[in-house]
């Protein structure tokens, strides 16, 4: 059973960096994209970024480019999130998901408050 578990959300000034880990198994994460999402408070989900099986392909929101890196370690089914200049409107949970949308991580909260 594929399972995807986030972690490295948490409390972060504005101006500030995060990077989130997105954990795999149960699938054959190399053949596959994946991809972020987040839901902030009282707001649907919304799409943050998705990457190629091979990392050979990255997509941001309009919003993220330019502060938002997404990457994979294929060795490791790991793909990571790093987040610079932090908002607070970019406070929400975080889920990564497989590229298929089959399957979403638990989340991971991040905050972005002085």
């Amino acid at each position: 059973e594929a399972q995807l578990v986030e972690s490295g959300g948490g409390l972060v000034q504005p101006g500030g960096s995060l990077r989130l880990s997105c954990a795999a198994s149960g699938f054959s994460f190399s053949t596959y994209s994946m991809t972020w999402v987040r839901q902030a408070p009282g707001k649907g989900p919304e799409w943050v970024s998705s990457i190629s099986s091979e990392s050979s392909v990255s997509n941001y929101a309009d919003y993220m480019k330019g502060r938002f890196n997404i990457s994979r370690d294929n060795a490791k089914n790991r793909m990571y999130l790093q987040m610079n200049s932090l908002r607070p409107d970019d406070t929400a949970v975080y889920y990564c998901a497989h590229g298929s949308g089959d399957y979403w991580g638990k989340e991971t909260l991040v905050t972005v408050s002085s």
